[in-house]
């Protein structure tokens, strides 16, 4: 009797949006014979990026900021904002300052450079799909540092308008955001707050439902401006030992 073939594994669905044709070739030949990626479009500026998502339904989108026409943070706003949007990735040739904190506002869920190895690339694609963010805690706090710093959000207001989105949450919930602000993982949470990854996992959920967020990026910025994190580097309230 045969063995039933078992079926493919289902494949990120990916479209590639940068203005320079050499590097958008580059992506799509690195990308499009990655294995659990589908390339299933591309894009040369930020205009025909709606239309493109439309048409073939992609799971992430991989876009570049600065493009002549419509750049990537307008795209990027624009695309958030619409039901079942995809996860974007922001490709940037530079760190970390305000476009990319405005890209991670607009519910980016990271950024990667253009000269990240390809291997990171791939993996950076994967795992915006699979949910979590592309920004390590050490760029999560740079980014955290670089929203205190910015002119248009005013400390004070800043923190009362966060601080009344975090009214809106359990006591628990509040713990998990802190940690999630640290930069934790859901296994790190786990462990800190005595709970099982499934919970946090839950938690989470609940957290970005609640306050209308995209990601744990944002949940991260939210903390800091609600001003929840120790600056001496102690843990938030309710991750140390019970």
């Amino acid at each position: 009797m045969t063995t039933p073939t078992p079926p493919e594994a289902p494949r990120v669905r990916l479209v590639v949006v940068d203005d320079d044709p050499l590097v958008r070739a580059g992506l799509a030949l690195m990308l499009g014979g990655a294995e659990g990626i589908l390339l299933v479009g591309e894009a040369a500026d930020g205009s025909e990026v709606a239309g493109l998502v439309g048409r073939v339904r992609p799971d992430v989108v991989l876009m570049d900021i600065r493009m002549p026409g419509m750049d990537g943070l307008t795209a990027t706003e624009a695309l958030r904002r619409r039901p079942g949007a995809p996860e974007v990735v922001v490709l940037t040739t530079f760190h970390a300052d305000e476009q990319v904190l405005r890209a991670i506002r607009a519910g980016a869920a990271g950024f990667v450079l253009k000269d990240t190895p390809p291997a990171q690339i791939v993996e950076a694609v994967l795992r915006v799909a699979a949910g979590e963010p592309v920004l390590s805690p050490a760029v999560t706090r740079r980014l955290m540092a670089r929203a205190a710093g910015d002119p248009a959000h005013d400390g004070m207001a800043r923190r009362a308008r966060a601080r009344r989105r975090f009214a809106e949450l359990g006591e628990r919930e509040r713990d998990v955001a802190a940690a999630v602000g640290r930069g934790g993982s859901n296994a790190e949470i786990a462990a800190a707050l005595h709970l099982s990854v499934a919970t946090v996992k839950t938690h989470v959920s609940r957290i970005l439902a609640r306050l209308d967020l995209n990601n744990r990026v944002q949940i991260a910025l939210l903390v800091h401006d609600a001003g929840l994190l120790h600056e001496d580097g102690d843990q938030p309230p309710g991750t140390g030992p019970a």
